[in-house]
């Protein structure tokens, strides 16, 4: 028996439609895996902690000059006692003295050719550090400091830096807080859409700051503020998380 001519291309336009209809469904589904695979949400949290710092190291130092060398050691000799005597009466213990610092002094004369530089002596500089975890008495120390002017020491500060010894552990702690305020952020856009969170694909941790209260500076590489007494540490983590 022989088919007719116009039964056979329907024949064969019933498989292409059915073989096109099923490739469309592939792509379909393929499609929609891909889609769904791609719906992500990412989300920046953040976390902040007010901290007080824990320790204090206060920096000065001295000079004692003499036109010879052992003159000029005598005399800082001399200070560093004057000086470790004011320090103990404070209730300071914990200080380093530093190695001594020596320099030439020159002078300028005037002589019949013109000005020449000649040698005058000698400067010792002896430097000190003292750490004190009572560092609300470091500021009143190096202010009291002026009254060994009337010893004949000038003892000039260079300065306090205030530290936190734990900053280490605040900073873990304020990486672990901002990975949840993360996900509460994701959790409640995804919920404005009916949507909720399936898994965590990647999280980025920011740069920790550490900056004197009330301050909001950042940079690249992260602050350490030394320069207050009180301070704020924090930090940011950038996490994607996959939809459902």
């Amino acid at each position: 028996m022989t088919t007719s001519r116009p039964h056979l291309f329907g024949l064969l336009a019933g498989l292409a439609l059915a073989a096109g209809l099923c490739f469309a469904s592939v792509t379909f589904t393929n499609a929609w895996t891909r889609i769904s695979e791609d719906q992500v949400i990412a989300v920046t949290g953040s976390a902040r902690k007010d901290v007080r710092s824990d320790l204090g190291i206060w920096r000065a130092g001295f000079s004692s000059e003499a036109s010879t060398l052992p003159e000029a050691h005598a005399r800082s000799q001399a200070d560093l006692a004057r000086v470790t005597t004011f320090l103990h009466a404070a209730d300071q213990h914990d200080f380093v003295v530093k190695p001594v610092q020596v320099s030439d002094l020159y002078e300028r004369i005037k002589t019949e050719q013109g000005e020449i530089s000649r040698h005058a002596g000698y400067r010792i500089r002896q430097n000190i550090e003292v750490r004190s975890a009572n560092v609300d008495a470091l500021p009143r120390l190096a202010s009291d400091a002026a009254r060994l002017l009337e010893q004949g020491v000038t003892l000039a500060s260079d300065g306090i830096d205030f530290i936190y010894t734990k900053a280490g552990e605040a900073k873990i702690e304020m990486m672990g807080e901002a990975a949840k305020d993360a996900r509460t952020r994701a959790e409640q856009i995804a919920s404005q859409g009916g949507r909720a969170l399936k898994e965590l694909r990647n999280a980025r941790m920011g740069v920790v700051q550490i900056n004197p209260r009330y301050s909001t500076a950042t940079s690249w590489e992260g602050n350490n503020d030394t320069s207050s007494l009180e301070k704020t540490i924090s930090t940011t983590v950038t996490a994607t998380f996959s939809l459902r």
